[in-house]
């Protein structure tokens, strides 16, 4: 259970303007936030503040490696951090002595200090950085709020989580939680605990998306006799981005409320439509990404459980794909025998000491591994973490979960609900924390726009009951 600091109960929603926002999280939702509401007109009497864990910002789980094999998996093009500006990140690159393809993909580590650059062309005396976990937040009787960090109380009067994504969820295994254990890497950003294996080590990634494909990359990288085993319950790898796509394709409005199976055949009928004209069938899904927001809202809360149970994955592998020399590697690990990717998950794992057997689906023999990274994508069901902060705003009545436990429950433009569905004052929410509201939640271009509104909010003075 949390620690909870002492609390009065909040004041009513008043529509004074919040001079001091904090922004819980330091990675690119975090520096988009401030970004936004540092260079918005009439922004001048704010002060905004940044509380990082680390105390280094525009980094956070996505692009905090150092490895700079690991790409973006979105072309250049798209990542600028200013919507109406979209050259901004290759400007930047040309300034820094980077690559400026428009169609490239650039190493994450890249784009966390193009947004360590874009927030200090912005930053002046209104802005400051914390280093430290924020662990509570508290209600103040006059309206906002006290942040606790790290021994330190600071008041704010709107705060918003930014915090990004949540380590994975623990693993279970024929209905166990793997237990602590030399072979077990329970967060495959750990890249000191896969450093430190033997060079003929062989490891079982479970997952095989785009975090799996990173830590697989590293992994194999460093030492040429090492051996990968990537499992899931599919066994989808994401499709990789194409060299040069540059045909667009404009599919006609998807009418709401739609059935899951009913998208799962439009869509089908409009890559078939494409296809007759020669456009590839990426441009159909990148078509569709301007609806998806609408059409997830549109859908009933059975119909949104139907989309994930059957056809959430198959949609994921299109839409999150890598870039295509991620790829290449992929297919010369595989041709080398390095890397094998196999379909039914986790069935049992047994335990040697300093490695275990692992289990995988029907496979018959088991495989010996020196260490089982968990990349099976960030947790993001708030009933079931351990972090701090999101445990004392459960129990405080601030956040509640979603509907379906994707993230947090919020209104459309990203305020808090509490567990009544009220608005809370002066709490929102940007980034992955939205999913289940909006499903597409988590890629800069969503980003970028939402922190563009909760800045547009506090500018305003905007508290919504």
């Amino acid at each position: 259970m949390a620690t909870l600091y002492p609390s009065s109960p909040p004041a009513p929603p008043t529509t004074a303007p919040a001079t001091r926002v904090a922004i819980v999280g330091g990675g690119a939702s975090g520096v988009l936030t401030a970004v936004n509401l540092l260079s918005a007109a009439g922004s001048e009497g704010l002060s905004v503040t940044i509380h990082e864990a680390s105390g280094i910002v525009g980094r956070g789980i996505a692009y905090g490696t150092s490895d700079p094999r690991h790409l973006l998996n979105v072309r250049a093009r798209h990542m600028s951090a200013w919507p109406d500006v979209p050259s901004d990140l290759l400007e930047w690159a040309a300034r820094t002595g980077r690559d400026i393809d428009p169609q490239g993909f650039l190493p994450r580590r890249d784009y966390a200090a193009y947004l360590q650059d874009t927030l200090a062309s912005v930053a002046d005396h209104r802005l400051s950085v914390r280093a430290g976990r924020v662990d509570d937040i508290v209600p103040l009787p006059e309206g906002g709020y006290e942040l606790y960090s790290a021994g330190a109380v600071s008041v704010a009067d709107a705060v918003v989580l930014a915090y990004g994504n949540q380590e994975p969820r623990d693993l279970v295994v024929d209905g166990d939680t793997l237990p602590a254990a030399p072979w077990h890497l329970p967060n495959p950003w750990d890249l000191a605990g896969l450093h430190l294996l033997p060079g003929d080590a062989t490891a079982v990634v479970v997952g095989t998306g785009l975090t799996a494909i990173d830590t697989t990359i590293t992994f194999l990288e460093e030492h040429a006799s090492r051996r990968v085993v990537m499992t899931s319950r599919h066994g989808l790898l994401p499709f990789p981005h194409v060299g040069q796509q540059s045909t667009a394709w404009v599919s006609p409005p998807v009418e709401t409320p739609a059935t899951a199976d009913a998208l799962a055949a439009f869509f089908r009928e409009q890559v078939a439509a494409a296809e007759a004209r020669g456009v590839d069938w990426r441009a159909v899904v990148d078509g569709l990404r301007p609806q998806t927001q609408a059409i997830w809202q549109g859908m009933s809360l059975d119909e949104r459980r139907r989309f994930l149970a059957t056809h959430a994955r198959f949609w994921e592998v299109r839409r999150h794909r890598m870039a295509p020399e991620v790829a290449k590697r992929l297919e010369d690990y595989q041709a080398e025998g390095r890397l094998v990717v196999l379909s039914g998950g986790i069935a049992r794992v047994v335990d040697r000491g300093r490695r275990c057997d692992v289990h995988i689906g029907q496979v018959g023999a088991p495989v010996p591994a020196d260490v089982l990274v968990n990349c099976t994508g960030p947790s993001s069901d708030i009933t079931r973490s351990s972090d701090p902060l999101l445990l004392a705003l459960r129990e405080r009545g601030l956040a509640a979960p979603d509907t379906l436990h994707l993230g947090l429950a919020t209104t459309a433009d990203g305020a808090l609900l509490d567990p009544d569905g009220r608005v809370v004052p002066g709490l929102y929410a940007v980034g992955p924390p939205r999913k289940g509201v909006l499903w597409e939640s988590t890629a800069i271009p969503e980003i970028r726009g939402q922190a563009a509104e909760v800045a547009r909010a506090q500018i305003a003075g905007v508290v919504r009951r």
